[in-house]
């Protein structure tokens, strides 16, 4: 009898427990907080269409970006852009919130891919704006964010980026990183921790190749992989023209 008892007053806690995580991850969910684990539990409360969506981007999102990844230009303004609520998974077999700005003329694509590299559990480490890293592309890239919109040329060049249009997406980039090579054929590496993952034949976590999900998808949607350049390599970019 004493055992049941046990069992029983175990069986609440747990519960209760369970139940008070999952308002947390609902109130996360509500407030939109990029970042944050949640549970499937409170995915399927708050309505996981719910966690897939365009918008135009909201005053809070919009002011965290002035002077980071938006700056005044002649190229492209605030409507020309959109926000996307996303939800992705990590090898923690747990949902993640995400999000993104991107230009309104790929937003529906990257929805629909997002979405269903979402449902097949395509695992996507972090997924926050640039602007948590004060648009500092090296540091992002490092932390293997995965991002949209950035106003800023290509690295070590004069020309603007496609990000800078919100036309690109690099996707888990410590482990796709970006590569050039100079004249005297060293390589020129993106982040500087990707290194180790310059060897595409090696086996790791996160790598793209052209059998990968994220590719197909992309090429669906017509997009190009930087992946297949000649001059360089970019394995970690998608872009769209």
């Amino acid at each position: 009898m004493k055992r049941s008892v046990l069992f029983l007053c175990l069986l609440c806690m747990a519960m209760t427990a369970a139940a008070q995580a999952s308002e947390r991850d609902l109130q996360a969910l509500r407030e939109w907080q990029a970042g944050t684990t949640v549970s499937l539990e409170a995915v399927s409360a708050y309505g996981q269409e719910r966690c897939f969506v365009v918008e135009e981007i909201p005053d809070k999102v919009w002011a965290r970006m002035q002077g980071k990844t938006y700056v005044e230009n002649p190229h492209v303004k605030r409507s020309d852009l959109r926000h996307l609520r996303l939800l992705h998974w990590d090898y923690d077999n747990r949902p993640h919130i995400g999000e993104m700005i991107c230009n309104k003329k790929i937003a529906n694509d990257l929805l629909s891919i997002f979405k269903e590299l979402y449902e097949a559990r395509y695992p996507i480490e972090r997924m926050v704006l640039p602007d948590e890293y004060d648009a500092d592309d090296e540091r992002q890239m490092q932390a293997n964010n995965t991002s949209c919109f950035c106003y800023r040329n290509v690295p070590n060049t004069r020309s603007l980026s496609n990000h800078a249009l919100g036309l690109a997406v690099d996707l888990n980039p410590r482990y796709n990183p970006y590569i050039t090579y100079r004249k005297n054929g060293k390589m020129n590496v993106q982040p500087a921790n990707g290194t180790p993952y310059c060897d595409r034949k090696a086996d790791f976590r996160y790598k793209i190749t052209t059998s990968d999900l994220a590719y197909r998808l992309f090429k669906k949607h017509g997009f190009r992989w930087g992946g297949s350049w000649v001059r360089s390599k970019d394995y970690q970019h998608f872009d769209k023209r």
